[in-house]
C-alpha cells in the first residue's frame, strides 16, 4: 500500500478540514456503510460517554431512517464532537484523511477479511477494532480491541487518548508491516493456488 500523494498543506485537504471543522491528528474516524451491523450505535454511544476532547468524524452515506432512530436513542446531535461529514469519493483525499486521523474505529461484525480494515491498518497508526474473530485474525497485536458491551469502547477511547506519540507510531509501524507481509497480491494468489492444487489431490 502506498501513502497519499497529497501534502498536509494541499488546498483540497485544507479546505475539507475547514469545511468539516476538523484538524489533523485530532479526530477519531470511521469510514463505512451506514448500517446497524457496522456498530454505529455502539461507536456513537461510547464516544459520547468518553472524556475525549477530540472529534469523531463519520464518513458514510447517511440513511435518514437509521440516523433518526439513532438520534432518538442517543441524542448525539447535542454532542459537538460527533460529525457526520458525508462521503469522500476522491481516493487520494480519503487516504490522507485516514493517515491524519488520531485513530480509526472498525465496527464490522459480519463478513471476513474486510478491505476497509486492511486499508485502515495500512494508513492509520492507531486502530480500535470490535473484538470479533476475523478482525483479530487480520490485525493480531497491531490494533486495540473493544467489545459491544456498555463502557468497553468508552474506556478504550480514554486509554487511547493517553497513549504517547511513540506508542502510537509503534502500533502503526507494526500494522503497516503486517499488511505488507500478509496482504500482498502475491501472497493471496499463492494461497489460492495452493488451495486449488491441494483440492485436486
Amino acid at each position: 500500500m502506498t501513502l497519499s500523494k497529497l501534502a498536509d498543506d494541499d488546498e483540497k485537504l485544507v479546505s475539507w478540514y475547514k469545511e468539516k471543522g476538523l484538524k489533523k491528528k485530532n479526530y477519531y474516524l470511521v469510514v463505512g456503510r451506514f448500517v446497524p451491523e457496522n456498530s454505529f450505535e455502539v461507536m456513537i454511544r461510547e464516544f459520547m460517554k468518553s472524556n475525549s476532547q477530540k472529534d469523531f468524524a463519520l464518513i458514510t452515506n447517511v440513511n435518514d431512517k437509521f440516523l433518526n432512530e439513532l438520534e432518538e436513542k442517543l441524542h448525539f446531535k447535542s454532542d459537538d464532537r460527533i460529525k457526520f461529514v458525508g462521503t469522500v469519493y476522491d481516493q487520494e483525499l480519503l487516504k490522507k484523511i485516514r493517515e491524519n486521523a488520531y485513530a480509526y474505529f472498525h465496527g464490522h461484525t459480519v463478513g471476513g477479511t474486510n478491505p476497509s480494515l486492511i486499508e485502515a491498518l495500512g494508513s492509520t497508526d492507531l486502530n480500535l477494532l470490535v473484538d470479533v474473530g476475523f478482525n483479530k485474525e487480520v490485525a493480531e497485536d497491531c490494533a486495540l480491541y473493544w467489545s459491544r458491551k456498555q463502557g468497553s469502547l468508552a474506556k478504550l477511547i480514554d486509554k487511547a487518548d493517553q497513549m504517547s506519540a511513540d506508542e502510537i507510531a509503534e502500533m502503526g509501524r507494526r500494522a503497516k508491516m503486517r499488511v505488507a507481509e500478509e496482504y500482498t497480491w502475491d501472497k493471496i494468489c499463492g494461497q489460492y493456488e495452493e488451495a486449488f492444487v491441494n483440492g485436486e489431490n
